[in-house]
């Protein structure tokens, strides 16, 4: 945690005193992801875009391997049309694997009174975090996303509900703000295949029709953003998970679920420093707390560093980039009740990794991964290794 905590204080350090650093990170606000996309902003009202992106694999665990493979892993299609100037729609459809998935991210309305104050409704990608609303694969310089992005935060988080959002700000400082209430997670939070809280398991599509407890959780963000340096955002969500009420009966008790977020993302001289810390407590059944965790954490710290921009014939904008990602989950953050020891079930990983942008909407990467696996009880930690290639690139 040292590691996180320091970064942290560094980047806030940073935001406040405004030291003259060069802009490389992103100088859009968090918020503005799911807008900041290349195929918004055509001569017609409704535009078509998306991206694609795909990877190799190769790993060696405990010195076993299943051999090398390649897989397509998305094709996400957009669609935006500005209705009016005050009324837009978004949606993102999403092909994961071919067609083994296929899941709508995305579909939503929003209604602008002023640039403080818009009126959001449909299929949201809620404000949890940085990566949920701006998960394109093209923004990234790293093959996988990182852990407590899709474990403790289970990215893409989206849900049918309605709220509001704004931004503002003086000079070179911006604030935004995002407030939602949705239908929230499911009751497989526990009682899932893996025989564990998995907050990722809580996500259906039922959820999408109607909430399995009628009652809507509430999740926002308010984020902080300073021209040329980053933005530091603070996030959160919460709702009960479980099916307590059938045929307006009330049958079990009520079991609340929360994540609190926080993000950063700033520029340390050439480098681009980017990070996340998830904390998540789950309300689970009395007597299971050992082996389905009521306390789960995670973090990222994200390094990107330019390493040269060559001219190629029509590519002025194509640079190499070295990065380096240190990531940490804890799915069960407690102590057995027997003896008081510590229950584990985590994951550490380091993840190395160069980056080629021939324009800033493709990328061509290569990551080395080299991770660390506990399980429940503490056993030797299963070491596990190896590369991937990959591609994403906006259309």
């Amino acid at each position: 945690m040292k590691i996180f905590r320091d970064v942290i204080l560094h980047g806030v350090a940073v935001f406040v005193i405004g030291m003259p650093v060069a802009a490389q990170v992103d100088s859009t606000l968090a918020q503005q992801g799911i807008y900041d996309r290349p195929f918004i902003g055509s001569v017609s009202s409704t535009s078509l875009g998306g991206y694609v992106e795909g990877n190799t694999n190769y790993f060696v665990e405990e010195g076993v391997t299943e051999g090398f493979s390649m897989e397509l892993r998305r094709f996400n299609i957009f669609l935006y049309s500005a209705i009016s100037s005050r009324v837009r729609f978004l949606s993102e459809l999403e092909f994961e694997h071919g067609t083994e998935e296929i899941a709508l991210e995305t579909a939503l309305v929003d209604f602008q009174f002023r640039p403080s104050l818009v009126l959001r409704a449909g299929i949201i990608l809620l404000p949890i975090g940085y990566l949920n609303q701006n998960h394109d694969s093209p923004k990234w310089d790293f093959v996988d996303r990182p852990l407590v992005t899709t474990d403790i935060i289970p990215s893409t988080l989206s849900e049918v509900g309605a709220g509001v959002y704004g931004r503002g700000g003086r000079g070179s400082l911006l604030f935004s703000y995002d407030i939602y209430l949705t239908n929230g997670l499911g009751q497989f939070v526990v009682g899932n295949e893996f025989g564990r809280t998995d907050i990722a398991s809580g996500k259906s599509e039922e959820q999408f029709e109607e909430d399995n407890n009628g009652s809507p959780a509430i999740s926002g963000r308010f984020g902080l953003l300073r021209t040329g340096i980053g933005e530091v955002g603070l996030s959160y969500y919460g709702g009960f998970y479980n099916s307590f009420i059938v045929e307006g009966q009330e049958v079990d008790d009520r079991r609340w679920l929360e994540i609190t977020a926080l993000d950063f993302g700033v520029s340390l001289g050439p480098a681009d420093v980017r990070g996340e810390l998830a904390y998540a407590q789950i309300d689970v059944p009395p007597g299971m707390s050992e082996v389905f965790g009521d306390r789960q954490w995670g973090g990222y710290l994200d390094v990107v560093v330019p390493l040269w921009r060559p001219h190629f014939s029509g590519y002025r904008d194509a640079s190499f980039a070295l990065g380096l990602r240190l990531e940490r989950v804890d799915y069960n953050r407690g102590r057995f009740s027997s003896t008081g020891g510590k229950i584990m079930d985590d994951v550490t990983a380091l993840v190395p990794g160069i980056s080629f942008r021939p324009t800033p909407g493709t990328v061509f990467r290569a990551n080395y991964r080299y991770q660390w696996t506990r399980d429940f009880v503490g056993n030797q930690a299963v070491r596990s290794a190896g590369f991937q290639v990959g591609f994403a690139t906006y259309f």
